[in-house]
């Protein structure tokens, strides 16, 4: 008797802490204000991951037109963002592309939640409010994967039923800097997760003149050089807006290994151009491709 077998089908809190926002007096270009306010206590720093500025010698962030959007600052500028979801072939080139840069690129494992997501940020037809409820869980799982590097350290509890469980904390120290205004979308993602942390900002804009990066405000935690430092900003597309940001902070005495890069979106040049500046930093996303939805501020801000 002929036996054929078939092939099996497998089955599948909330008060924060964060540096009160900039004052309204009047600022010049180039200030750079400190924080006068006190900060919570930090451990002893561990790195575990990466390691007058008025005017810098790196262009803005200018990279070339994707998508019919001016620049990466979007927030700054118009863009109308008609982008598709890259292909199956494209994300295995995008892999391919993160294994080259080196292991300071980190990508979220991808997943069908996290494709959808995505192709709903570069959806053109999608309205503003799913526009923003997608960005929000996209932003979400970035931060919970960033506070899965920070350091932990082992603690003992006792339960209500007098049990003692061995588990982990967070070790003190942590903070995160938002790279305004994009980055500052990424906040409430963080304080959600993560109580109490203290938040910096940064405001980087091109001059309109010389086209090159201007740092108009920093305003940072002042114990910041014994912290972790998570950076906030969305769309990676040339990094000299990250470079710039991660300068004012190594001159506030953070070192690049203990910065870590949170992003949704990236392209191999900005990433490259990053680490290259920075070889111990850590940058996680969602994706490396070379057409990035440089639209974000513009439809999550509603800026025009």
């Amino acid at each position: 008797m002929d036996l054929r077998c078939s092939d099996s089908v497998p089955c599948h809190n909330q008060k924060a802490n964060s540096v009160s926002t900039p004052s309204s007096e009047p600022l010049r270009p180039g200030d750079l204000i400190s924080d006068q306010a006190e900060g919570n206590s930090a451990s002893k720093a561990k790195p575990t991951l990466l390691a007058g500025h008025a005017l810098s010698s790196v262009p803005a962030e200018l990279g070339p037109p994707a998508c019919g959007a001016a620049s990466l600052n979007s927030e700054s500028s118009g863009g109308g963002g008609n982008c598709d979801a890259p292909t199956s072939e494209s994300l295995l080139e995008d892999r391919e592309v993160s294994e080259q840069i080196g292991a300071q690129l980190k990508l979220l494992p991808m997943n069908d939640q996290i494709r959808e997501l995505q192709t709903i940020i570069r959806d053109k037809t999608a309205s503003r409010g799913d526009f923003m409820f997608s960005a929000d869980r996209l932003i979400r799982l970035v931060v919970e994967e960033g506070l899965n590097q920070l350091p932990y350290k082992e603690c003992m509890v006792t339960t209500p039923t007098g049990y003692k469980y061995e588990g982990v904390k967070f070790e003190k120290g942590n903070c995160g800097v938002s790279i305004m205004r994009s980055g500052e979308a990424m906040e409430q993602g963080l304080r959600d997760c993560c109580r109490s942390i203290r938040i910096g900002k940064i405001l980087i804009q091109s001059d309109e003149e010389t086209q090159r990066a201007k740092v108009y405000y920093a305003k940072f935690p002042p114990d910041i050089y014994r912290r972790k430092v998570l950076l906030m900003y969305p769309i990676l597309s040339t990094g000299n807006t990250v470079i710039e940001a991660v300068k004012v902070l190594i001159e506030h005495g953070v070192q690049p290994s203990v910065i870590i890069l949170l992003s949704l979106f990236s392209t191999p040049h900005g990433a490259k151009s990053i680490i290259q500046e920075f070889p111990e930093i850590t940058i996680l996303t969602t994706e490396v491709h070379p057409v990035a939805p440089t639209h974000f501020g513009q439809k999550y801000f509603g800026t025009d």
